[in-house]
């Protein structure tokens, strides 16, 4: 691209990003007119006017801060002229529209999909082997690899065999508030779609979490309503650790033969539960990647199916767009919960939201977590709020979801995993190999530079809507069809052909003892 580009997100906006790979050199001159007064890298905001010491930086039509100095048209607008505001009050807050036509409905999309006895629908038929507590973990992964080379190869219907690690269940204050957070998570995970309605665990056997407290007394749907089938470590029929690989394999083998009957069956696009996150985020995110996946997200709402966004901090300071967004006032008030229980979580740990940023979402142009909660909110389209969940809660609806969590990309994916999302949607600026053992991942880049670059981990390229090659519903459209074909196994994502699988991250408020 040699013509020098600039996008501006509304006509009020006072800023706008340098398109252009590399950045502009001082001296540049638009077609408009605009001459650049400093070099601006790409992806970075440049004053299309004056703007005085104290006045407000508008992106989005949002103010994202207020200038520290004055700040000449031309100029690049760096991190260090931006002065954070406040975030908004919880209290006095916009009311949801009342009278909102629904989205017009997209009917006669499917995809081959595992039917499970819950009534939910599996994009992937695994095995999937929960733990209690992180002390059988490294017995739970030699077992795994050892009924990955022996007995997978004779249940060719089953993909894979995934062990549930994680770093809970002793050594923690397991009856303090927020503990019900880890609990019920795992407890959810553990019954994800893609795992086919049955549950094996390992236990230790002296943990905290004991496999009752995991799994009361009818508290999940599970295969022929029964109980999981735990093997606890500590057993005494268990004579040295060849036993406990031998009763862990047995176990396994039960699971594999049921698992192995199973067949894809042609169900609508409204079985599709879609997870939607962003990491690793540039200024294009909001420009080009997160607006397709929010275009999307439209289509998966019009098609019957639910999308959940989340990452507390990311949207906090959109919450006035979020109330009126909501589907009536309880779903306003639940986002407000939410809001107010993180706001107090982070004053606990003495920081505030502007934790959020990292260096890397700082380089790629975004001057704060203000700026980047503008283009996060986008993946989640247009469509009304129609419920919302807490962390580690189960997804009991369809529509568009808010999923209270962290921003944090691995308990974030963790937490929708436990909400029951069978498809993963993960948009990158800056560029991150992330996966998910449970899920596939499709990885949308925002940068055509990313997409060259990172040929073989990038999924969809949206960097084409920034060169004018390609629009907004165009990628919307693309990734659309994409979800399909890899929820019917006809494709897989890049995550899964090279088996990049980030560690399960548990959120735990509570005291470690």
């Amino acid at each position: 691209m040699t013509t020098p580009r600039t996008i501006r997100m509304h006509e009020n906006d006072n800023v706008a990003i340098v398109v252009n790979a590399g950045g502009l050199p001082a001296g540049t001159v638009f077609p408009d007119g605009l001459t650049l007064t400093t070099r601006v890298p790409e992806g970075h905001k440049v004053a299309l006017c004056d703007i005085a010491q104290g006045a407000p930086i508008v992106r989005y039509d949002v103010t994202i801060g207020h200038a520290l100095q004055p700040i000449a048209c031309g100029t690049w607008v760096e991190e260090s002229l931006v002065g954070m505001p406040a975030a908004r009050a919880l209290d006095d807050l916009p009311k949801p529209v009342r009278g909102r036509a629904p989205l017009p409905p997209l009917e006669g999309y499917t995809f081959e999909g595992f039917r499970n006895p819950d009534g939910s629908v599996g994009t992937r038929n695994i095995l999937a082997i929960s733990e209690t507590v992180q002390c059988v973990s490294g017995v739970v992964a030699f077992a795994v690899e050892r009924i990955k080379q022996e007995l997978l190869p004779n249940y060719p219907h089953v993909d894979d065999v995934v062990a549930i690690e994680h770093t809970y269940g002793c050594g923690v204050a397991i009856d303090a508030p927020g503990a019900e957070i880890p609990i019920r998570t795992l407890r959810n995970i553990a019954t994800n779609p893609n795992f086919g309605g049955r549950v094996m665990l390992v236990s230790l056997g002296c943990e905290k979490l004991q496999p009752a407290r995991m799994f009361p007394q009818g508290s999940i749907q599970i295969q022929n309503g029964q109980q999981p089938d735990t093997v606890c470590l500590q057993d005494a029929a268990h004579v040295g650790f060849g036993d406990m690989i031998a009763s862990i394999m047995r176990t396994a083998e039960t699971h594999l033969a049921a698992l192995n009957l199973r067949r894809r069956e042609t169900v609508p696009a409204a079985e599709l539960v879609v997870g939607v996150q962003c990491g690793g985020s540039d200024a294009f995110s909001g420009v080009t990647a997160n607006p397709a996946v929010g275009f999307a997200s439209d289509l998966l709402v019009r098609a019957g199916a639910a999308v959940m966004f989340s990452e507390v901090t990311e949207v906090r300071d959109g919450i006035a767009q979020l109330t009126a967004r909501a589907a009536d006032d309880d779903v306003a008030q639940a986002m407000i919960r939410e809001m107010a229980w993180y706001d107090e979580y982070l004053r606990r740990g003495g920081v505030d939201r502007s934790a959020n940023t990292t260096p890397g979402n700082k380089k790629g142009g975004l001057a704060n977590i203000t700026e980047k909660a503008m283009g996060s909110i986008i993946k989640s389209g247009t469509a009304p709020i129609a419920g919302v969940l807490a962390p580690g809660d189960k997804l009991r609806q369809k529509g568009l979801i808010y999923a209270a969590t962290p921003a944090s990309d691995f308990i974030c994916g963790t937490l929708q995993l436990a909400a029951g999302m069978n498809m993963h949607v993960f948009t990158t600026g800056r560029g991150t190999p992330y996966g998910l053992a449970a899920v596939p991942v499709v990885k949308v880049a925002t940068r055509d530079d990313l997409a060259r670059r990172w040929h073989d981990l990038m999924d969809i390229n949206a960097g084409r809507i920034a060169t004018g090659d390609a629009t907004i519903a165009d990628v919307g459209w693309e990734l659309f069809h994409f979800l399909l074909d890899v929820a019917s196994g006809r494709k897989k994502t890049w995550a899964e052909h090279w088996r990049l699988h980030n560690a399960l991250t548990l959120f735990n408020p509570a005291p470690v003892t």
